[in-house]
């Protein structure tokens, strides 16, 4: 069976390759989780899997499937962290540079100085593109684009970005 949705995948049916998907998604999944892809990530990590899979299917040979699958996850497990490494490499120094006081203390009013300081405490991928759309007007394919990552991922980064400034705002109000 598996052999026959790959013949048909190699021959181009979209079907045969959204069984395949199917067959597959939660082994690709469990073998990410296990090597470290945390819940957050695993999204854009198997979707770049099928991606390649689908890209470089003519060239899988009769050989277990699965292996090659294995060794296409691995592969984009490894890159997904080398970008994720220089994309906090980048942060940082945007950061020496964003946080210069001199600037905050003479351009912002109070609220929006607790705000700065608020997006500041993020995560690196919420901080981003809540920064990015925000205050730069850009849009989720755009910052999809410049991170690297895909559109789906940056929407639910945004809204986790801000449910979680939502719940610090709420926790400074009540100690005000």
């Amino acid at each position: 069976m598996e052999e026959q949705l790959i013949d048909r995948a190699k021959k181009g049916d979209d079907d045969a390759f959204g069984q395949l998907i199917e067959l597959h998604l939660k082994t690709v999944e469990k073998f990410a989780f296990q090597i470290g892809v945390s819940p957050v990530h695993m999204e854009d990590v198997t979707q770049e899997v099928f991606i390649k899979v689908y890209r470089f299917i003519h060239k899988h040979n009769r050989g277990k499937f699965t292996t090659w699958l294995y060794s296409i996850t691995l592969n984009v497990i490894r890159d997904f962290y080398r970008k994720e490494k220089q994309m906090k490499r980048k942060t940082v120094e945007l950061q020496k540079y964003a946080t210069q006081q001199t600037f905050v203390n003479e351009h912002l009013d109070e609220d929006a100085q607790e705000l700065h300081q608020m997006i500041n405490r993020l995560e690196d991928k919420y901080k981003i593109p809540i920064v990015l759309h925000y205050f730069h007007g850009q849009n989720y394919q755009e910052i999809a684009h410049v991170l690297g990552v895909t559109e789906g991922a940056i929407k639910t980064r945004i809204l986790r970005a801000k449910q979680k400034l939502k719940a610090e705002y709420e926790k400074v109000g009540e100690q005000l």
